[in-house]
């Protein structure tokens, strides 16, 4: 494993050189952070993408495969988000991730490498960090179910995401990586569904039987209210099928965080 900072081409040329494949998955991953402390996300989301693309082309790599968000449709009207739908990003993130697409396909058309670009919706599984306040929702409600508190839900708890199980995720860059005639191309990367976050959290209180209310705090600067997933051209060009649903993955994931307290920072139940 090597360690290295993705805005610095002169660390991370040679050890991009002679692969094959390259999936971008570096990125500071928050839309409240990229309001609160822009540069670094602005240096590390564009800029970090087109030193990976540069150092792409000089290694001879053949696909880099991008993780793109899809923050980047912003408060569209319309569900489910489809590819073509017009980007109307709300946060500096999200038109950070929107310029990384754009510059895969830039690069997919000057300089002759495949790029295919993968918006993520909402994705969580195991080892997400919930030690941050930067961090995915769910991580954060794992760690307060785990600890007999109330999570804390900005806004009113009934906007919607499409939580995608990381294991799907992972199949999804897969099928990607192999997939012929897509370079160029974005897709969706979701599950299809739509849950609200009172929903999610009310999930979890009957999976762990007990009954903790939820704290509310005002709605936050960028977050948009809903989002799901048309994942019809990832299923019909690169072959995906979303294997788990939704309770599924939380439980695995509530497993695993239960099994490793000490990685995921867990307080001592009262």
């Amino acid at each position: 494993m090597h360690r290295a900072d993705i805005r610095d081409y002169a660390a991370i040329a040679p050890i991009l050189r002679g692969a094959d494949v390259i999936f971008h998955e570096a990125a500071i991953p928050s839309v409240p952070r990229s309001i609160e402390d822009p540069v670094p996300s602005h240096e590390v989301n564009i800029d970090g993408t087109f030193q990976v693309l540069r150092a792409a082309v000089a290694g001879k790599a053949r696909r880099v495969v991008y993780a793109a968000s899809s923050s980047a449709y912003g408060d569209t009207k319309v569900l489910p988000k489809v590819e073509t739908m017009k980007p109307l990003p709300k946060s500096p993130y999200a038109l950070q991730k929107l310029a990384g697409e754009y510059y895969a396909g830039i690069f997919a058309e000057c300089f002759g490498i495949e790029t295919v670009s993968l918006r993520y919706f909402n994705v969580f599984g195991p080892r997400q960090d919930p030690s941050s306040p930067y961090s995915g929702v769910l991580s954060l409600f794992m760690r307060a179910i785990l600890e007999r508190r109330p999570p804390t839900i900005y806004g009113d708890g009934e906007q919607s995401r499409d939580f995608t199980y990381v294991d799907d995720v992972v199949s999804l860059n897969l099928k990607a990586a192999s997939a012929k005639g897509v370079s160029g191309r974005m897709y969706n990367g979701g599950n299809g569904g739509r849950i609200t976050l009172n929903q999610a959290w009310q999930l979890l209180q009957k999976i762990e039987g007990v009954q903790i209310p939820a704290q509310y705090g005002p709605p936050r600067a960028g977050d948009v209210r809903d989002s799901q997933a048309d994942t019809t051209a990832a299923t019909a060009e690169l072959g995906y099928s979303p294997g788990f649903t939704f309770e599924q993955g939380l439980r695995l994931t509530l497993d695993w965080f239960r099994a490793h307290p000490q990685e995921s920072n867990l307080k001592s139940e009262p």
